[in-house]
């Protein structure tokens, strides 16, 4: 069975993350979904900040799906996966996922994720919040990374309706069959095998690899395969 959504919609919040959060931490049970016009202290991956004009997407959902704690990065694939099924109607251009949270079109950010979550004393998943910002007919720069919109414009509320239906028919999936066909799915549209890449605080020229039976990433470094369960993938202007 897949989680059943609890909608809350805000006209601003200073984070639909930390509030969700916030909650989690309290108690709340699963399927909450914080949707906000706009956010006053929105952030990203690493304390970045993430500027919320309106017009965007930004919705952060709750999930309690157990299991273990090292199984927890599988959600964020999953989440991606979701993202970029939603998004390939208003498409123009190539959608790829970049490990293990953006969604780019033609290269460029169009979309993020942030997962956090917390554990159980014995280690099992607690809870885990994904907070979701989609540019949809804004695109705020970030730096020296480029970013873009997805590309046909649409109302925050239809996209966010078609990303939650698209988040329980994998949440469903993935109770009935496994990590396998995520995985499979997110390798479809991730970067070519092959590709040059390097990764904050690791390696700067490794060869990608695809993502192992359990969602790290696969890399050969130096002429060894080695796997890597944390960390972010750098793109143009940020080595």
């Amino acid at each position: 069975m897949s989680t059943t959504w609890r909608l809350e919609r805000y006209g601003s919040l200073p984070s639909t993350q930390s509030v969700l959060v916030e909650r989690a931490m309290l108690g709340e049970p699963a399927g909450l979904v914080l949707f906000a016009d706009t956010q006053t202290s929105g952030r990203g991956r690493a304390g970045r900040v993430w500027h919320s004009p309106r017009g965007n997407l930004y919705l952060s959902v709750l999930l309690r799906p157990g299991g273990q704690g090292r199984d927890a990065p599988q959600w964020s694939l999953l989440a991606g996966v979701a993202l970029a099924e939603a998004a390939a109607p208003l498409a123009r251009g190539q959608l790829s996922l970049k490990w293990p949270n953006d969604l780019l079109i033609d290269g460029a950010k169009c979309a993020g994720i942030l997962a956090e979550m917390a554990l159980t004393p014995i280690g099992d998943i607690d809870w885990i919040a994904l907070g979701i910002g989609v540019n949809l007919v804004h695109a705020p720069k970030l730096g020296q990374r480029p970013t873009a919109t997805i590309g046909d414009a649409e109302a925050p509320e239809d996209f966010g309706s078609r990303l939650l239906n698209c988040l329980s028919r994998w949440e469903r999936r993935f109770a009935t069959e496994g990590f396998e066909p995520v995985r499979s799915a997110w390798m479809s549209i991730g970067p070519c095998r092959g590709t040059v890449i390097a990764l904050r605080d690791g390696p700067a020229n490794a060869h990608y690899l695809g993502l192992a039976p359990d969602g790290a990433l696969l890399a050969e470094v130096a002429g060894q395969r080695r796997a890597f369960y944390a960390g972010e993938l750098l793109g143009v202007g940020e080595l």
